[in-house]
């Protein structure tokens, strides 16, 4: 039962900023990974950034220098930052965030439902 939940979504300025904002619940076990995930209307889902649980970070070639994706372990949150924003961010963000047990070869995939950012002037 573990439950994300997106907020921060919104109309952006182009230059401007914005900032996501994910958090997770319903589970006491670590989550290897959260990441932003950006859909636009008739492309496919892509990856924005991801942390994992020690600190590394992934940035999409797309925002590197404008976007800063932020992890708060002992809160079970991940902020993205946008800024200097341009059209080609919009899109749906969803937060995503994947368990791996330690003894386990399984994994675990949540989504959260999605937040729609909108930049336009």
């Amino acid at each position: 039962q573990v439950r994300l939940v997106e907020s921060g979504g919104g109309l952006g300025q182009p230059g401007g900023s914005l900032t996501l904002s994910c958090a997770a619940s319903g589970t006491s076990v670590s989550i290897n990974v959260m990441s932003w995930y950006r859909q636009a209307p008739g492309k496919e889902r892509e990856l924005v950034a991801s942390a994992t649980k020690y600190g590394t970070m992934r940035y999409a070639d797309a925002v590197k220098g404008r976007f800063t994706l932020s992890r708060a372990n002992a809160k079970n949150t991940v902020d993205l930052q946008m800024n200097s924003l341009k059209p080609e961010d919009t899109a749906v963000y969803y937060c995503n965030a994947v368990i791996v047990p330690a003894y386990s070869a399984g994994t675990s995939t949540y989504w959260g439902q999605g937040t729609q950012v909108t930049v336009s002037s």
